[in-house]
């Protein structure tokens, strides 16, 4: 069974690309965007996916705005959203309390392999969802 499409919001063109490729070697799905905006406008269009990886810092828009913003479209309520970030400044756990409560399922720090990101991503997915 091929897991369900994805969706990353990432400003980092290598980081984006590489994960794109990498799940693709998996037979997954992913579609990506470097901004806020172009994550909106895509969602909007798109079929909704089973995850949404999220950069906290983005050219355009804080990432815990973005994720209320998603959180607020139409059937996206319960989709997992994963935030990474790889500012120091969010180490705080406070922070990551932060990112939780505008409605991320998990906060990850940069660098991370694409391998421990697919294994938060197999473990959100397996996880409990809201009703």
């Amino acid at each position: 069974m091929t897991p369900e499409p994805m969706f990353i919001v990432e400003d980092d063109d290598h980081f984006r690309e590489t994960f794109i490729d990498v799940m693709s070697l998996k037979g997954v799905e992913v579609s990506g965007v470097r901004t806020g905006d172009e994550a909106i406008a895509a969602l909007r269009r798109a079929s909704h996916p089973s995850v949404i990886i999220m950069d906290v810092q983005l050219p355009d828009v804080h990432g815990f705005d973005l994720c209320r913003r998603v959180k607020g479209l139409d059937g996206y309520r319960d989709t997992p959203v994963i935030f990474v970030s790889a500012s120091s400044q969010y180490s705080d756990p406070r922070d990551r309390a932060e990112g939780l409560q505008a409605g991320a399922s998990q906060f990850l720090p940069k660098p991370i392999s694409v391998e421990r990101l697919w294994s938060e991503i197999e473990s959100v997915l397996s996880g409990p969802r809201p009703s």
